[in-house]
């Protein structure tokens, strides 16, 4: 397999030029040197008579004093020779002996929407094919494959799935960071002569920073200008990386595959290290509707043929371990008064689980809690008008177990040292044949033998030791139960949103953004989500108050309110409201499933009020739309900045009105109450640029308001 070419000139011819196109961006590459392919355009679409040596050129500065006579500029396969002092796109070693890489350009193939470039490491023969696709109007796919040759092995100490000269236009980077229970907490940072350096360690990067990225030109606080979106689809461990040179040319590097011993290359082995999604935006909003066009048309499965997004009820914090059918059975019933469509029984239903000590890997269902089997709960489910679903865990395994006694080596562990647990369990090494087939088995035996619709998968362990294997393993049996039970729905939970990713979502159809259900903190963590991903894959439910977590305490109509813009559900036990509590709940979830077909296919949009504290979502479809505007703190005046509703046609005129119930409070506040009720007409200019002057000074109100074109 080995290819040579001269060490002394490259393939390619230095100012040889490459366009891509799709509907609404061109890419341009330029061969920039020996063995260097640079970005020289990413933006709006370009003039199809376009001189792209003219455009190559008005973009090069002159040489100054102090650089090389030919500087090294990395480009897309940076690596660490004749100068360049970046980060390199692979370190490689051959048994204990560092390489020193030689990659050399031999091949380059673009076609309309697509580039393929190649490259072959000198010494080892390591051949690197990047693939660049334009996909939809702005979107990017970008992906990297390797090939060992035939005559060695090798180890990656590290392996880029991207290597981007960042656009000069792009000052600032935001990235998302957090951990249990508060994820996605934004982070700006101008990008300078240090370094940023963000990465997952945990087997699962959705606690970290790195897999989702926007950059722009500025600080972030303002509405307007171009946005980078880019998200690194792996479900496994990454390494993101911004540097900026000494003149001010800065570099992104995504690297995935991360493991501590480095990444094993056999002879003719071959790697895919992960694809890596880019969006360009004309500003915020635009870039968040880009993600949400491209996720429900390229990654959800099946998106099309979905039916409307039932509301759920998880029965966790209602009765956590404290199952039996009884119980049970009086909390469906108690669900579907509320006008509840899915009941999902959560963790504590299989064989010796009565708490989170034992269990994990004993997938049948414990008869002495249901002698009968899950059947006859099953059956009353159902004769109440709503379907039934599981919580499983099934990538973890409980050392107090059948399973773990039967095969203690099923486990990833290192036989030089102790099985460290988290939350009393170990992790299952699903890619060993045999536990992966008992696994598979015994979820199929499950769904074959009961009518479940849903299946809650958690993850709630973080991978250590990670052999590299288990996220291509989870993919491989998701994918397989996916394809013999294509009416079952899946959500992908992790400890909240511990694992979430584009490699994830193609196999399920609704994510768990946290496990914190207290609204004043699912308002910024939605905010956060929201950015990347569409309504309808992120559960949203109405938690109990005091919040567990938190210990905040708050009205049913605002946690309500919050919990309707999303997947809506319900994670509290009915009887323990007040008949005034579950009334207001009632009627939310009557408007939820009123509004559902619009929330879940028509275009979101942030609505940014210039007040802190206050939140506001506004999805549009058609002649309709409909906003939720939120106030977390204390308002400083009590007349607040009107709430602005951008997005409508200008010249139409539009039915406003405030969907009840209202809140308490609040609504004491309102000028003219029955016009609201009824509704006032006004223009879309109107509702864009003067907006609606509404009660948001008291803590947690929150306000929906319909909007309707006037006929």
């Amino acid at each position: 397999m080995r290819q040579n070419s001269s060490p002394n000139r490259p393939m390619v011819e230095r100012g040889t030029s490459w366009r891509l196109d799709g509907n609404a961006i061109t890419l341009v590459f330029v061969a920039a040197g020996r063995d260097e392919i640079d970005l020289a355009y990413l933006g709006p679409h370009l003039p199809d008579g376009e001189d792209l040596l003219a455009l190559v050129a008005a973009g090069h500065f002159g040489r100054h004093e102090n650089e090389p006579d030919d500087p090294r500029i990395g480009g897309l396969l940076p690596q660490a020779r004749d100068g360049y002092r970046g980060r390199p796109a692979f370190q490689i070693r051959s048994g204990e002996q560092a390489v020193h890489c030689d990659f050399q350009l031999v091949n380059v193939e673009a076609d309309g929407c697509r580039m393929t470039a190649m490259w072959v490491e000198k010494s080892t023969g390591l051949q690197v094919d990047l693939h660049w696709k334009i996909v939809d109007a702005r979107t990017i796919e970008v992906t990297t494959q390797l090939l060992a040759d035939d005559e060695g092995d090798i180890i990656l100490e590290s392996a880029s799935s991207l290597s981007l000269p960042l656009p000069r236009p792009f000052s600032h980077m935001t990235a998302f960071h957090g951990r249990w229970a508060r994820e996605m907490q934004a982070t700006t940072s101008r990008i300078g002569p240090q370094a940023i350096e963000m990465r997952s360690a945990n087997g699962k990067p959705g606690f970290d920073a790195g897999n989702w990225l926007i950059f722009h030109g500025d600080d972030g606080q303002k509405d307007g200008g171009e946005c980078l979106g880019i998200h690194a689809s792996s479900c496994g461990d990454h390494l993101a990386h911004v540097v900026q040179d000494q003149d001010g040319r800065a570099c992104l590097s995504i690297e995935a595959l991360r493991q501590p011993g480095g990444i094993a290359l056999n002879a003719g082995d071959t790697a895919d290290l992960g694809q890596v999604t880019l969006i360009l935006g004309d500003d915020r909003d635009h870039l968040t509707q880009l993600f949400h066009d491209h996720v429900r048309t390229h990654i959800l499965p099946l998106r099309s043929d979905w039916g409307p997004r039932k509301v759920h009820l998880n029965s966790w914090e209602a009765l956590a371990f404290d199952l039996d059918e009884t119980k049970l059975r009086t909390l469906a019933t108690a669900a579907a008064d509320l006008g509840i469509e899915r009941f999902v029984l959560d963790d504590g239903w299989f064989k010796g689980r009565r708490g989170d000590h034992a269990g994990l890997g004993d997938w049948q269902v414990d008869e002495a809690i249901f002698p009968n089997g899950l059947t006859p709960l099953i059956d009353h489910v159902q004769g109440l008008d709503m379907d039934f679903g599981l919580w499983v865990e099934p990538e973890m395994v409980s050392p107090d177990s059948d399973l773990y006694r039967a095969h203690p080596d099923w486990c990833l562990h290192d036989n030089r040292a102790d099985r460290p647990t988290e939350r009393n369990q170990l992790v299952l090494d699903l890619s060993r044949e045999d536990a992966f087939a008992y696994i598979h088995d015994a979820l199929a035996a499950l769904l074959d033998k009961h009518d479940i619709a849903y299946l809650k998968w958690d993850h709630n362990r973080r991978l250590f030791p990670d052999n590299g294997l288990q996220q291509f393993a989870i993919q491989r049996l998701l994918g397989k139960l996916r394809q013999r039970y294509p009416a079952v729905e899946i959500e992908s939970c992790s400890s909240g949103g511990g694992r979430v990713s584009f490699d994830i979502l193609q196999q399920c159809h609704r994510i768990w953004p946290s496990d914190n259900n207290d609204p004043i903190e699912r308002l910024r963590i939605m905010e956060s989500w929201t950015r990347f991903l569409p309504l309808e894959i992120l559960g949203n439910h109405v938690g109990p108050s005091p919040n567990p977590i938190t210990g905040r305490r708050t009205d049913m109509d605002f946690r309500a309110k919050v919990a309707l813009f999303g997947h809506m559900g319900v994670e509290t036990n009915p009887a323990a409201m007040s008949e005034d509590e579950r009334a207001v709940l009632r009627a939310h979830i009557a408007l939820y499933k009123q509004w559902r077909a619009l929330l879940h296919q028509g275009d979101f949009r942030q609505l940014h009020h210039p007040e802190t504290g206050i939140y506001g979502q506004m999805v549009v479809n058609g002649e309709r739309a409909l906003a939720v505007v939120a106030q977390t703190g204390f308002a400083e005046n009590f007349n607040v900045a009107p709430v602005r509703l951008p997005g409508l046609d200008a010249g139409k005129l539009y039915r406003v009105t405030l969907p009840k119930p209202w809140p308490h409070k609040a609504s004491a506040y309102l000028a003219d109450p029955a016009a609201w009720e009824s509704g006032m007409v006004l223009s879309g200019r109107v509702l864009a640029e003067r907006g609606l002057a509404l009660p948001l000074t008291h803590p947690e109100t929150a306000w929906l308001i319909a909007i309707e074109e006037k006929g």
